[in-house]
């Protein structure tokens, strides 16, 4: 099986052509698992799947490595993008993913007749608690305190394709983000689990993010994460809405204009081969 393995701020993808293949339902979660394990394959964060969409020019299916399928992923989608475009499977440089977060639309920028930059439509995402879902009676969770271990979180959460919930912090800690990143991500809370991002303003127009995610464990880069922090920290009045985000894996762009998000940032392709699958 032909793969590409392509890196958005870290978060790092395998990518391959399914519209032909013989996976059965689409169901790649095996698969995810086996190839995306870093000591007997390739490695990776997740799986990119390219299939043939009738309300869209392609469509992405996405797998954690962990073999749970997710609706949406940011630096994904931009890997997706780059791995679609440079194949000649969409050569256009506006086109239309289908995602089970619905329909991205994808502007790619040339330099020099090579791809350069990817924007996304990341959509709008939603506040209301029973979108993300959170366990509570309240319409949106925004700035709520939450126990956790022997420490009190006050956390905010959203649905942003996937659930994501937002801790801001005076300074990025390590070892607070691998103690209690796996609790808060399973706790009963979140009763399908949440992505977990320790926020740390610098201005209004800068912000650095580091992510716990779901299905995957700590990552250099969450694309949807990154959005989501950026959305939530305007809501509070704590940027404004053009923020550069900063990960551990790179910085990329958030947009905020008229209620839509829009996702500026490179993708790069690493690698190509052949699986043993």
């Amino acid at each position: 099986m032909e793969f590409w393995k392509l890196q958005g701020i870290g978060n790092d993808f395998i990518a391959i052509d399914g519209r032909n293949d013989d996976i059965v339902n689409n169901n790649y979660g095996e698969l995810a698992k086996k190839v995306c394990h870093r000591r007997f394959s390739v490695g990776a964060d997740g799986l990119l799947v390219v299939k043939n969409s009738d309300v869209a020019d392609v469509e992405m299916v996405y797998y954690n490595a962990d073999g749970s399928r997710a609706s949406m992923c940011g630096n994904g989608l931009r890997c997706f993008a780059k791995f679609v475009y440079d194949n000649n499977i969409v050569k256009k440089e506006e086109f239309d993913v289908y995602t089970l977060d619905g329909i991205k639309k994808i502007k790619v920028n040339l330099k020099e007749n090579k791809l350069d930059t990817i924007k996304v439509n990341m959509g709008k995402g939603s506040l209301k608690s029973t979108d993300i879902p959170v366990n509570s009676e309240k319409e949106i969770f925004i700035n709520e305190n939450i126990q956790i271990l022997d420490k009190e979180f006050t956390v905010s959460s959203m649905l942003m394709g996937v659930p994501h919930t937002v801790i801001f912090v005076d300074n990025i800690n390590m070892e607070d983000i691998h103690k209690y990143g796996p609790i808060i991500e399973k706790s009963e809370i979140f009763s399908q689990n949440t992505n977990v991002n320790f926020v740390k303003v610098l201005n209004d127009s800068n912000i650095l993010v580091r992510t716990w995610e779901r299905g995957c464990g700590y990552t250099l880069g969450c694309g949807t994460g990154m959005t989501a922090a950026v959305i939530i920290s305007n809501y509070l009045g704590k940027v404004s809405k053009s923020v550069n985000v900063t990960s551990e894996g790179g910085s990329i762009k958030i947009d905020l204009v008229n209620d839509e998000v829009y996702m500026s940032g490179r993708a790069q392709k690493i690698c190509e081969g052949n699986l043993e699958v």
